[in-house]
């Protein structure tokens, strides 16, 4: 483990909290909602410069709702009480502006909200504005051609992932306490691991939420993210139940999350491979660092076995399944607004229309072999651990990553191949930081649960991070001007 210094922290005291504590502290009014809302703009306004993690903010807004929490006086409002979040720009906010990172929309300004923005809103949540991300999500490299690139706090000449990269480097500077994202292959798992923060991705219908057109697509899902493993099960609880406009989702646990967290213990049976059978190649210095936190976790009483699944097919699996949702969206965009588009998200499409059904019957059954593969696996074992991608954050000016382990990749799908398993089987991942590798920058460790098991992977995702001394807390932006 490094002992690299961590970066400092001149934000507010409150700013310097975790989700769960300051919501204590808005339940026994010891604080107010626009108390909050006052550090979060303020720390939007001192740190935007460096990062572009939040382009858009709604003020009026936010204070308006406020107001309405606070004259409430609901001693539970919602699981949120009046807590100032981040909504990724792919989704609509009533009445604020939503570009999806591209120019056809730069100036759209929706009449309603996404179905996930409301639940969270009738939570408590305040929504502060809009997190920067890719052009419609497509590139783990979070810039567009509206707002420009966002770029990673521990280093601003670096990537912050993508597609969720605003969201991501808006909490670890302490803009927000929590922000939402969305993942098809790792987009909010990505970024949490290059940003040093906690990403999970739900099963298909944990989260209600995302397009009503493709309401029956279940490999892109909406998540939480947040500083710490205990702050993302707070953000399940106020995203998690059933929506009727919402085809594939299900009722919310009788038993919370956050109670699901309150009983972690290291005694885990851990799954671990460092490349998903040579799948997916891996740098060595991430190897090493998450190898050392394994031999961490064994001290604590977890069984680590060298172990992995078949993986065949998962390629081919995940690129067809890819490809009809992109095909699937294709059709209810306009030409005028399709004509902006870069080049990658254009040839995302173009691949899409292209497939045939001899290729998506193929990926049908391609992914319920890799599903009886996990399953058979969890006989032994609790989860899999892997990493969450197999580098560290490359320089942003690099569209995406070329190389890693000495395996160059045709395009920029190949460098993000751990994120294929999860999406590809419906099972829910969280990428947790296991602490500061080489040059001071973050690790993420991705671990992989059992079907609907989101309890019992959030309470293994806080013993990694008990075991790490995590979680790794805000920081100030470290801004340097050059690549590494």
């Amino acid at each position: 483990m490094s002992a690299t210094k961590h970066p400092d922290f001149t934000g507010s005291d409150l700013s310097r909290l975790q989700a769960f504590e300051v919501v204590d502290l808005l339940k026994r009014k010891e604080v107010s909602p626009k108390d909050l809302l006052d550090v979060s703009f303020a720390r939007i306004e001192a740190v935007g410069p460096a990062i572009n993690a939040t382009p858009t903010v709604c003020r009026e807004r936010a204070y308006e709702a406020a107001k309405a929490v606070h004259a409430s006086h609901v001693v539970h409002c919602g699981w949120l009480a009046g807590l100032p979040i981040g909504i990724k720009d792919l989704t609509p906010v009533a009445g604020v502006r939503t570009t999806y990172g591209t120019m056809g929309f730069s100036d759209h300004i929706p009449a309603e909200s996404d179905l996930l923005v409301e639940r969270l809103e009738a939570r408590g949540g305040l929504v502060v504005g809009k997190t920067n991300t890719p052009e419609f999500g497509a590139g783990a490299n979070t810039f567009n051609d509206v707002f420009g690139p966002t770029r990673n706090p521990w280093d601003t000449s670096l990537n912050a992932g993508g597609s969720s990269g605003g969201a991501a480097a808006s909490l670890v500077t302490g803009e927000t306490w929590l922000s939402h994202g969305s993942d098809h292959g790792g987009s909010l798992r990505t970024p949490a691991a290059f940003c040093g923060i906690v990403g999970l991705r739900p099963s298909p219908g944990r989260v209600s939420g995302g397009s009503r057109d493709n309401a029956f697509m279940i490999e892109g899902a909406q998540g939480p993210m947040a500083r710490s493993v205990r702050d993302c099960a707070l953000f399940l609880d106020a995203m998690a139940g059933f929506d009727p406009r919402f085809p594939t989702s299900f009722p919310a646990p009788d038993v919370s999350f956050q109670d699901a967290v309150h009983r972690a213990h290291g005694k885990l049976r851990i799954a671990f491979t460092a490349d998903l059978n040579g799948f997916a190649p891996v740098d060595g210095e991430v190897e090493d660092h998450l190898r050392g936190v394994l031999a961490l976790m064994e001290g604590q009483g977890a069984v680590v076995e060298q172990h992995c699944p078949d993986m065949t097919g998962l390629d081919a699996t995940y690129r067809t399944l890819r490809g009809l949702m992109w095909a699937t969206m294709a059709r209810g965009i306009e030409p005028k607004v399709r004509a902006h588009f870069k080049d990658v998200l254009e040839e995302n499409f173009a691949s899409g229309e292209a497939l045939t059904v001899h290729e998506i019957t193929g990926a049908n059954l391609g992914r319920s072999a890799l599903y009886a593969n996990m399953v058979q696996m969890f006989d032994r074992f609790d989860v899999l651990a892997c990493p969450t991608v197999g580098c560290l954050p490359h320089p942003q000016s690099e569209e995406w990553v070329q190389t890693i382990g000495g395996q160059s990749f045709p395009d920029y799908l190949g460098w993000l191949r751990f994120a294929y398993l999860a999406t590809v089987t419906g099972l829910p991942a969280i990428s947790v930081p296991v602490g500061l590798g080489p040059r001071g920058l973050p690790v993420g460790l991705q671990l992989i649960g059992k079907p609907r098991g989101e309890a019992a992977l959030l309470a293994a995702a806080r013993a990694v991070e008990i075991a790490v001394g995590g979680p790794l807390g805000p920081i100030d932006p470290v801004v340097t001007h050059g690549d590494r």
